[in-house]
């Protein structure tokens, strides 16, 4: 992929690094970069929080927010990415949870998406719609992750 090749070399000359938490994509943003030849230089770590205490557990998000919105929220993005930055020591943390189908979860309906970023000075969140199988809204969540560090970089 070719936005990860230019995100590698964007952080290599930035002296910065990635870590990501993610939920619906179960580690393939890390894994999309780290098929870079040079992304152990930026690429801190990757968290896979697919069962949602492991949200709180491994990356530190509110229990209490889980509780009350469940996994599939904004504010869970945002967190799940500065738990990748705080707990992998990185200077940016993405945060991916959503519903990649085929069933709903929580009332949440497949295709939602919310994606967080976390850096200095930065907290974002997007949130997306994607319409196709659970192959589909997947790649597209790790595209559009890459496309939202990509935006903070350039």
């Amino acid at each position: 992929m070719n936005l990860a090749r230019q995100l590698i070399a964007d952080l290599t000359a930035r002296g910065e690094t990635v870590a990501t938490a993610e939920s619906l994509t179960a580690g393939l943003v890390c894994v999309t970069l780290t098929e870079v030849p040079g992304a152990s230089a930026v690429v801190r770590g990757g968290l896979v929080v697919y069962a949602t205490e492991l949200k709180a557990r491994l990356a530190g998000v509110d229990t209490r927010l889980l509780a009350e919105h469940g996994a599939v929220h904004p504010e869970v993005a945002a967190q799940l990415a500065e738990g990748a930055r705080d707990r992998c020591g990185a200077t940016w943390g993405l945060g991916l949870t959503g519903v990649a189908g085929p069933d709903p979860q929580d009332g949440v309906v497949p295709g939602t998406v919310h994606i967080g970023l976390a850096g200095p000075g930065v907290r974002d969140v997007r949130t997306h719609w994607f319409e196709g199988d659970r192959a589909l809204v997947r790649t597209e969540s790790v595209r559009a992750a890459l496309l939202l560090l990509g935006e903070q970089l350039a």
